[in-house]
């Protein structure tokens, strides 16, 4: 075989490039490749599908919710309102919320009135007094610190489905 321009020629004529010969390997090996352990992905129709899987699942408190996963510091949920929640106060937790679908308020800050607690770092009142109203809706991301009172209110007739991360 000889060398030239156009790159390795047999005897026939025929250009023949030897390194070309492995590309199509090259293009399929991501094709098979296993995810990295421990990723997720959760698929935007997916999420949006929420809205009709756990509206039929609504308690007393106008809400239904499904743990996702564990992740690390990360705890991921999805929510779904049909009315006003209650006052949430985490301890050690922040959350991280992408709003789905839907529409409704959120009353941050303020001062509690009347508050329980009702697990490990977890603090639940009916009413707030004061603090500072957000309008929420589709494609929205909120982030609330640890400790920082808020509410997700939700007008009469509507409703909100939202992904949660908890941040430890």
């Amino acid at each position: 075989m000889r060398k030239t321009w156009t790159g390795w020629k047999r005897n026939c004529g025929v250009c023949y490039n030897p390194p070309m010969r492995f590309l199509p390997f090259v293009v399929l090996i991501p094709m098979f490749a296993a995810d990295p352990a421990g990723f997720v992905m959760w698929k935007a129709g997916d999420l949006k599908g929420y809205e009709k899987k756990l509206a039929p699942k609504v308690n007393e408190h106008k809400v239904a919710n499904e743990n996702l996963a564990k992740l690390g510091k990360y705890r991921t949920l999805e929510v779904h309102r049909e009315g006003d929640g209650e006052v949430e106060i985490h301890e050690s937790d922040a959350d991280l919320m992408f709003i789905n679908s839907g529409e409704g308020t959120l009353l941050l800050g303020g001062t509690v009135m009347n508050p329980k607690k009702t697990g490990t770092g977890e603090i639940r009142a009916p009413v707030m007094r004061g603090g500072e109203m957000k309008a929420l809706a589709a494609g929205d991301v909120v982030y609330i610190p640890a400790n920082v009172p808020h509410q997700v209110m939700v007008p009469a007739g509507k409703q909100i489905t939202y992904f949660v991360a908890k941040v430890e």
